[in-house]
């Protein structure tokens, strides 16, 4: 087990630019592993205020500023993928603070198992610290692929990305897991699954997600209410509802929700013993975001929306969030808002957010047609402005 981190078993995770890490980190995080993204880390140094914010503007200069004064990332992507010189100097001034963050999450941690995300882990060093290597793998032209459908880059801009990396062979032969990502979400799920179940951490199996809460009734008479996290197996029935509740605008199939599960989680309300109400949600950056949430016609949803998203936000406080997000559609944020009240959720503009992780998170995750919702969870930052 891992020295640094005592009483963890610690998964270092990584892969080449597109080969779906982050995939794999969410399947990952759905079996009971705390995860870590350092890549976004990186992102959050450097954002206005962040730690690394001034190093990186007087190495590289002001005409990367974005009128906000924010780093322009696309335009320092150009740079330091085109120039290793220039490359390893922006990791150089990263590197410190992302590994700072690390290690103050992981302290943090109670899960027995966790998972750290890096594209440069074995390069950094990192790699060493953890108790096994697992490389997420796909053919060259499947990165190239997803490079430029995914980050509308070009054949050549897909190139320069893809060959300003160390070779993926190199991290393939060091592995001691090899997942390969390059069939569906399905085929995926089930070598990482088998592949967890190998697992032996330090205080015996992976700890039980904490159930989530059942909702007492409100008043005398109410029916109750049961929240559970969602998993694979659900698929099929939170696409049928999904397809109900929109009256077929949206209709998904079983492996449309099946892929949404390497991006996302679901937490599930029953009501009265029937599927109610759906809540979609995600954490990126220590940010939990609700973007997507159903309700049958007939789920009060003063029942159910703060059980719902109680349980949302427990999970996310064992994966550290700073801060959660809620979009509700339009038509039920008055009602929303007062059904969250008790929770200390607050209606909130995206322009008013004052942490640039958290208005980034916002701007990334806000859908068409609705309204915002936002409670701060940590008064600690990991990475704390400057």
């Amino acid at each position: 087990m891992s020295n640094r981190w005592p009483g963890k078993y610690v998964i270092g995770l990584t892969g080449n630019i597109a080969t779906g890490k982050s995939v794999v980190r969410k399947m990952l995080e759905h079996l009971g592993a705390f995860t870590i993204d350092a890549d976004a880390f990186a992102h959050q140094a450097m954002a206005k205020g962040g730690p690394a914010y001034a190093a990186v503007v007087k190495t590289f200069g002001e005409w990367l500023l974005t009128p906000e004064g924010e780093i322009n990332r696309a335009y320092l992507a150009k740079i330091v993928f085109a120039e290793p010189v220039a490359l390893a100097k922006l990791e150089a001034i990263l590197h410190p603070f992302v590994g700072q963050a690390i290690d103050i999450l992981l302290k943090r941690s109670k899960a027995p198992v966790a998972v750290i995300e890096a594209i440069k882990l074995i390069e950094s060093g990192l790699a060493k610290e953890c108790d096994a290597l697992w490389v997420v793998n796909v053919p060259a032209p499947v990165q190239e692929a997803r490079l430029i459908e995914k980050r509308k880059l070009s054949e050549a801009e897909a190139a320069m990305r893809i060959a300003a990396q160390p070779p993926q062979a190199d991290k393939l032969k060091a592995a001691s897991m090899v997942i390969d990502n390059s069939g569906t979400f399905e085929d995926t799920w089930t070598q990482v699954q088998a592949a967890f179940g190998r697992i032996t951490p330090p205080a015996g199996a992976p700890a039980a997600e904490a159930p989530a809460p059942a909702a007492a009734p409100a008043v005398p008479g109410a029916k109750e209410v049961k929240v559970r996290r969602g998993k694979p197996g659900d698929a099929n029935a939170i696409a049928a509802f999904i397809k109900q509740v929109t009256r077929g605008q949206r209709s998904l199939t079983r492996a449309d929700v099946m892929a949404a599960f390497g991006d996302k989680a679901y937490m599930l309300a029953d009501y009265d013993g029937q599927l109610g109400a759906i809540a979609g949600w995600k954490v990126e950056n220590l940010v939990a975001r609700v973007d997507e949430f159903y309700i049958a016609a007939t789920t009060p949803l003063e029942q159910v929306a703060s059980p719902l998203i109680d349980a949302v936000e427990n999970a996310a406080r064992e994966l550290q969030c700073e801060a959660a997000l809620v979009f509700v559609p339009t038509p039920l944020a008055q009602s929303a808002a007062q059904a969250l009240s008790g929770l200390e959720y607050a209606p909130q503009v995206l322009e008013k957010l004052g942490v640039a992780a958290w208005k980034e998170a916002a701007k990334e995750s806000m859908p068409p047609d609705t309204a915002l919702l936002f409670k701060k969870l940590r008064e600690d930052r990991v990475l704390k402005p400057i």
